[in-house]
């Protein structure tokens, strides 16, 4: 009976959230339309199509990612998981790196699927190498990669090695500091699910997945809003003035463009793109600072972090991937690029 009502919750939430999305994707075409005589502020205009830019472009991923959440939770047994995983904490990092390679989803949409092999027994430094990752060394993200910088291909093999190297340190440093300690927030659900002694046998339907899923993408949901919204904000009122100057050395350029990539949350897919077009304004060492860290850190997923796992794990993880990214790309472009 709970369960019928939980469900029938969410059926009327998501039936409530398709009619606002709705609404506002009408009202978008309608203002942009010639029709309309009264002409919005050209800022606020901006905000709008940025907004609804950014959640186009994520809400496709963020949907891949929790379809495969549901898959793992019904398909997917702790005990296969713990054979899949080497016993040797550090070797386990090398297998985590790579299966990566295997998961073409930006940074939101590898959290649900992360925070599921956590509960399903993945060690905690593992899913975070695989959380950090996957948005970056998939195949899609070297392809776009290196047609952005066709006039300078080098950029994307830079960007797939060293970004190898420092998933590597950081899953590392998580597990020195951690080891195996439980940082995830439990909800109700799964605490009552964890403390029965008689397992509960699920049905491996496509119904059941579909219901997870869902579950899975109005959790999630409301850091995805909040977190599109507020980046739009940053890229409407922000002034790139600013941004020029900071970045006008070796030695600024790259935490300033690392705070922009954060600040712009762009889809690891297609952030390639936007960093080729400041190529000819900042180094070369800050534009990989810009490639490295947005796909492994950025505002969306922070909030989707927040919500997962605890605040002092959180915050700690995001000083670690900081510190790790901005020295590699300070030693990188001293004793490489020069």
């Amino acid at each position: 009976m709970r369960a019928m009502h939980h469900f029938m919750k969410e059926i009327m939430w998501f039936t409530i959230g398709l009619v606002l999305l709705v609404i506002l994707f009408q009202l978008f075409a309608f203002i942009n339309s010639g029709s309309f005589t009264f002409h919005l502020p050209k800022m606020v205009s901006n905000l709008n199509t940025i907004f609804i830019s950014i959640l186009l472009e994520a809400i496709p991923f963020v949907l891949i990612g929790v379809f495969v959440s549901s898959l793992i939770q019904m398909y997917v047994s702790e005990e296969r998981i713990q054979k899949l995983i080497p016993k040797n904490p550090f070797l386990a990092l090398i297998p985590a790196a790579l299966l990566g390679v295997l998961f073409p989803v930006c940074e939101c949409a590898i959290v649900p699927v992360v925070r599921r092999l956590i509960k399903k027994g993945m060690p905690l430094h593992v899913g975070m190498v695989l959380l950090v990752g996957a948005p970056i060394l998939n195949p899609i993200v070297f392809l776009s990669t290196y047609v952005a910088f066709r006039m300078d291909v080098q950029m994307a093999y830079v960007r797939l090695g060293l970004a190898f190297l420092i998933i590597m340190i950081i899953g590392l440093l998580i597990y020195l500091l951690f080891e195996n300690k439980d940082q995830l927030k439990w909800t109700k659900e799964d605490l009552v699910v964890s403390t029965l002694k008689e397992p509960i046998v699920q049905s491996k339907s496509l119904k059941m997945v579909l219901y997870h899923a869902s579950d899975e993408f109005f959790q999630m949901g409301k850091y995805l809003i909040f977190g599109a919204f507020i980046a739009s904000l940053f890229q409407t009122y922000f002034d790139r003035s600013i941004l020029l100057h900071l970045g006008s050395n070796n030695l600024t350029s790259p935490p300033v463009m690392m705070g922009f990539a954060y600040i712009l949350s762009l889809c690891s897919e297609a952030d390639a793109f936007v960093a080729a077009s400041f190529l000819h304004t900042f180094s070369k060492g800050s534009i990989l600072a810009f490639l490295l860290f947005g796909p492994m850190v950025d505002f969306k997923n922070t909030l989707m972090l927040f919500g997962y796992f605890k605040t002092k794990f959180v915050l700690v993880f995001m000083l670690i991937t900081t510190i790790v990214v901005l020295s590699a790309v300070y030693i990188f472009q001293s004793f490489v690029w020069g």
